[in-house]
Order: structure tokens, then sequence, then C-alpha cells
């Protein structure tokens, strides 16, 4: 019979993130993709990571989120799954994998679990979606809601502007949240939205919030792990992050060190050789 995990020991929970609004006490996520990034940010303590769609940009190269499909999402939640030992790992639905109905909305967060290995599937939108998160909910799979700016809905929006502005929208944001948090979610990301409007959310909801571009108000924290360790080839950085490395000069650094002594003749020595 194997042992009854004591709460905070061990990996990390969704009721262990729920303690952790209890108690007051902030926790930290991270996107992750890959195996041996997921090892590292999960021996440095993350608490939570998302396999996010936002893959499908800093690792695929593509404009939008929009093109990610569900065999990219399980194959990169598959190598996070395998990494972690101790943090959470939460899978986003990709575009059109939950848009088109219940039914799909339930097989692909099963593909998720079962293939993936997640522990957890995002679902983006409030209202508009909260009937896909209720029934993946009804499943036993936890689901983590996203609102305010939403990325899978770029071309609805306009581009990736700062949402709930206005008073209308405001309202509307504050109306989605509360929406998730009644379909059943566990908790809930608040992106690009007024610092007041993510603190209100995160006063008026029982599950925890995590922000990017939403302030310090936030249970949580989350960041794009490329953005947050300045690998970005070049491309300009939103203004919410803050960057902890800069992982983009000491790699162009290492591999042209690398080429010079390729073309040289400096390496390989005989250190190096059989």
């Amino acid at each position: 019979m194997s042992k009854i995990k004591k709460a905070g020991k061990g990996k990390i929970t969704v009721r262990d993130i729920a303690a952790m609004k209890e108690r007051g006490e902030k926790f930290a996520v991270l996107t992750a993709y890959s195996f041996q990034i997921a090892a590292l940010l999960d021996s440095a303590g993350v608490e939570l990571f998302i396999v996010g769609d936002s893959v499908g940009m800093v690792e695929a190269g593509y404009s939008t989120t929009l093109p990610v499909t569900m065999d990219e999402i399980v194959y990169h939640t598959r190598a996070v799954a395998r990494a972690s030992s101790r943090a959470l790992v939460v899978a986003d639905m990709p575009f059109g994998s939950y848009q088109t109905g219940v039914g799909a909305a339930r097989e692909n967060a099963v593909r998720l679990v079962k293939e993936g290995g997640a522990e957890a599937v995002k679902v983006e939108g409030g209202r508009r979606t909260a009937e896909a998160i209720r029934a993946i909910v009804d499943m036993d799979v936890p689901v983590m809601g996203h609102v305010g700016l939403t990325p899978q809905s770029v071309h609805k929006m306009g581009g990736y502007r700062i949402q709930g502005r206005t008073r209308a929208g405001h309202e509307d944001t504050l109306a989605d949240a509360r929406a998730v948090e009644e379909a059943g979610a566990f908790a809930i990301v608040l992106e690009g939205i007024p610092v007041a409007l993510a603190k209100e959310i995160t006063e008026s909801l029982s599950i925890p919030t995590i922000g990017i571009g939403a302030g310090p108000h936030c249970d949580a924290q989350v960041l794009v792990v490329n953005d947050m360790l300045g690998i970005s080839a070049g491309a300009q950085a939103p203004k919410f992050v803050k960057k902890y490395a800069d992982l983009d000069t000491i790699i162009t650094r290492a591999v042209k060190t690398y080429v010079k002594e390729v073309k040289t003749g400096k390496f390989p020595t005989r250190r190096h050789s059989y």
C-alpha cells in the first residue's frame, strides 16, 4: 500500500495549491516545454508548470499560439511531466481542442492526462467556455481557467491588448472570472489586466489567481520561461517581463567561441578525443 502524502511534502497537488491561497502564501509558476529545463526549474523550487501553447511562439516561431496542435502539446507535456518530481504539471488546451464542443473538450483533456501525463489542464475564456470547464471537471480532471488577455482570442481582440480598462470591460472580466470559479476551476490565470481589477478578482474569488501582466496582488505569478531567462533572439519582451538572466548573450558568446575554435583547429584537443 502506498503511503498517504502529507500536505506540503513531495508532489504538489491542486489541494496544496488551494491551501496556499488559504494561508496567504504566494507561489511561483513558470511555463515549461522540455525535459532538461523543467528538471532545472523543478529543482529550483517552482511549484507549478504550465506547458503553454506559447511554445508555438517561443520555440516553433509561430506568430500566434493558434497553430499549435494537440499532438504538439501532448509531446511537450510528456517531456515536462517526466522531469517534474515536485511541481504540478498543467497543460494548455490549444485552440480548437475545446471550442468545437463539450465532447471534444472531454476527449482532448483525456489525451493530455493519459498520453501527456498532465495533472490538470488550462482552458482560456470565461463565461463562453464555462460549459467546457464544467464538463472536464466532471471527469475529475482539474481545470485552470484563464481570463483577461486570452491569446487564443487575438483576432477578436485586434491584437495583444490590455483588457478590462473600461467600466464595461472591467465588469466583463470580473464576470468571466466568477464564471470560471463557478464552473469548478481550481485556479485562474489573470493576463494583461489593470492592477486594481486583478486585486478585486483575487480578493473576491476563493480559488488562487495567477498573474501575468496583472500586478502584485495575485496569489501567484507566471512568466514564460524563455522571457525571464533572456532567451528572446532579439525580440522585445512585454513590459511585465523581468529578465533574471541574459542567456541570449551567454549562448551567443559561447557559440561564437566554439565556431572560432573549430575553424582554427583549437577544438577538439587530445583531452576531448578517444
